[in-house]
């Protein structure tokens, strides 16, 4: 187990690298500068800008500058906050991105697991048809339609919910929705065909001979090797789930981090655009290796520590 986490970290530290540098290559390759606006600056206050954040300097020495600050965590000042540090813009935002993340995730998870376990214990009945037209439903509408089409019904038509900003619970349930839908209609999808195949195995065949009873198939033989795919998917559906949030919550008026990103997009902001892209390549690879541990504890078929399926 050791030596497994040890060779992923490495591959992490790899993958980290390549990330950083794409990323600092294409910013730099963009046309435009941070400077750059409809009021064009005179040539010596943008020479002293320049000076001032560095980037009258080599392109090696401002990339060796960089991946130094990434090793001290310190993304670097933002050129359009003024007195603010990326590092102050993460710290501020990622909370509210993490607490709507969490929550869509949540919802996700249960509600298609939920789906997925009804639509194949009922295989070609109403159910299973009404839980799969949801799940397309889902897959199909993007979330920022599904994020207006929640907002003018259920907030500005019946008056449910608040139609936007981040102040009371009830402001936090039709952004998670929005975010939640695609996720959700993935997961039954992955859900029912894995239950589906789990269901026909040998094994349950013998425990349905055994007399056991439906629902300690289920919940005691089906489930827990149906939700092997679903695992697999909760890595990238983390991140996924965390930058997705970025559309979301600029349409329904969040103080999150996604703010901050689109806005630097904007602006040009090369340093956050760089800082959260990184922060968010952090958080993805970390999501993977924790599911491929888990994988290993969840599926006793698998050795972490090299040894090969099956063995």
């Amino acid at each position: 187990m050791v030596k497994y986490i040890g060779k992923r970290l490495l591959y992490m530290i790899i993958s980290l690298w390549l990330i950083v540098t794409a990323t600092f290559f294409f910013m730099r390759i963009a046309p435009g500068n941070p400077f750059t606006s409809e009021k064009k600056l005179p040539p010596e206050i943008e020479a002293n800008l320049n000076a001032h954040f560095g980037l009258d300097q080599p392109w090696y020495a401002q990339y060796w500058d960089y991946l130094v600050r990434i090793l001290n965590w310190d993304f670097g000042p933002s050129f359009k906050y003024k007195s603010q540090t990326v590092n102050d813009l993460i710290n501020e935002g990622f909370p509210v991105s993490a607490m709507l993340g969490a929550e869509a995730l949540l919802l996700a998870v249960s509600f298609g697991i939920l789906l997925g376990i009804i639509a194949a214990l009922k295989h070609n009945r109403w159910p299973d048809y009404t839980a799969m037209i949801i799940a397309v439903l889902g897959i199909s509408v993007p979330s920022f339609i599904m994020a207006t089409f929640l907002q003018y019904f259920l907030a500005i038509k019946m008056g449910l919910f608040p139609v936007a900003r981040w102040e009371t619970f009830m402001h936090t349930i039709l952004p998670a929705l929005a975010l939640a839908a695609t996720p959700m209609a993935f997961i039954a999808r992955l859900t029912r065909s894995s239950m589906l195949e789990v269901l026909s195995n040998d094994y349950i065949k013998t425990a349905k001979a055994k007399g056991l009873s439906r629902g300690v198939i289920t919940v005691k033989h089906a489930i827990r090797n149906a939700l092997l795919p679903v695992v697999t998917y909760m890595g990238p559906l983390t991140a996924g789930i965390l930058t997705g949030s970025f559309v979301i919550e600029r349409i329904f008026g969040i103080p999150g981090l996604g703010a901050h990103f689109v806005t630097s997009i904007n602006n040009r902001d090369y340093t956050v655009i760089m800082g959260v892209t990184v922060f968010y390549s952090i958080l993805l690879l970390v999501s993977i290796l924790l599911v491929d541990i888990a994988y290993g504890f969840i599926d006793p078929r698998i050795k972490l520590a090299g040894g090969k399926k099956g063995e």
